[in-house]
């Protein structure tokens, strides 16, 4: 399985969702009894010349009935995950900095703001007023350098509440630091600010975020989160090498996002620096362990590390150690988790639709 399966199941088949490429509002078919009334009714109808016009227009009426009283289909109601950005910190036209977006029951949750992640979310089209948390897996640059610009675009909002960041330790300086920078006071009644350990980060009355302690030598405290909403589940890493945390919270979940970073023989050779960026991060070799035990039903990869290597050479690596399904993920990439999966190049419906 690869990501240019747009709009692909992974799980049960049925009828494919029907999606409306302006709104990505999702509609029933037309009710089947107007279909047939349209086809059926001018043969119980008399045939003289005066009621020609009738039978002409008569189904014409009973197909714009069928159009008027379609129904929007049911709510989304399990989690729905948009990878906002798959890449590094270097500059990419398609691959933005890391950040992931999860929306779940009535929360939308923000994972990491990496570069340009203001950007990707403007193009969902979710309101920022609507983001109710943000967790950062590590203080590393290349996670919160976007963290200023939504911040800075949030504070108009007037009628939305403080924004709860969770994070790391650091997270609180990080916040007052940038408050300080702008003239807010602190504590500020844009963020609210928390300091995480590992263990149930955040919890409402339907959803839950668990932090996972993450092994990434660069910085003193990473974690990966999982989230849980309606006897689903998904995990996404942040940055990590090979990780048994890892694997254990990710026992059996629906979707697993998991960082990778692989280099070319030559370019290992040469550069010092991405040969300890590769070494700090997950292997494609280790990554296949990781799922295989983990036994998610999808894996993705997000972020990708790739220097100087294909996609296709990261898969082939992969194979190596698992044979699962997996998916390279892609900036705006939907994953739709309810009584199936499915991944989307856009949601099925969008949240003022609902």
């Amino acid at each position: 399985m690869t990501a240019a399966n747009l709009n692909t199941k992974v799980g049960a088949a049925s009828r494919p969702t029907s999606v409306d490429q302006k709104g990505f509002r999702e509609f029933a078919w037309p009710p089947v009894w107007t279909v047939a009334l349209a086809r059926l009714l001018p043969y119980f109808l008399p045939s003289p010349e005066s009621t020609s016009m009738l039978r002409i227009t008569l189904p014409l009426l009973v197909a714009l009935l069928a159009a008027m009283t379609a129904v929007p289909a049911a709510a989304f109601d399990g989690i729905r995950v948009t990878l906002l950005g798959t890449g590094g910190p270097w500059p990419s036209v398609e691959r933005f900095g890391p950040s992931t977006l999860v929306e779940a029951g009535d929360q939308v949750l923000l994972f990491d703001c990496g570069r340009g992640s203001m950007q990707r979310l403007a193009q969902t089209g979710i309101p920022l007023r609507d983001i109710t948390a943000v967790f950062l897996t590590s203080l590393a640059p290349g996670r919160v350098n976007g963290c200023a610009d939504l911040w800075r675009a949030r504070k108009p909002a007037a009628d939305a509440d403080p924004l709860s960041v969770w994070g790391p330790a650091g997270s609180i300086d990080l916040v007052n630091r940038y408050n300080e920078s702008t003239g807010y006071s602190a504590p500020s009644d844009v963020l609210d600010a928390h300091e995480i350990s590992e263990n149930i980060a955040y919890q409402t009355a339907d959803v839950t975020v668990t932090a996972i302690v993450a092994d990434y030598p660069p910085v003193a405290q990473a974690y990966g989160y999982r989230v849980d909403y309606g006897g689903r589940a998904m995990v996404l890493s942040g940055d990590t090498r090979y990780s048994e945390n890892m694997i254990r919270a990710a026992r059996g979940v629906n979707v697993f996002i998991h960082e990778v970073a692989a280099a070319n023989p030559a370019t290992l050779e040469s550069s010092a620096q991405i040969r300890a960026a590769v070494t700090t991060h997950t292997s494609p070799e280790e990554a296949g362990k990781v799922f295989r035990a983990a036994r998610p039903y999808l894996a993705v990869y997000s972020p990708q590390l790739l220097f100087g290597i294909t996609e296709s050479e990261l898969l082939r690596r992969t194979r190596r150690t698992y044979n699962g399904s997996l998916e390279m993920g892609y900036d705006l990439m939907v994953i739709e988790v309810q009584n199936e999966v499915q991944i989307r190049s856009a949601p099925s419906t969008r949240r003022d639709a609902q």
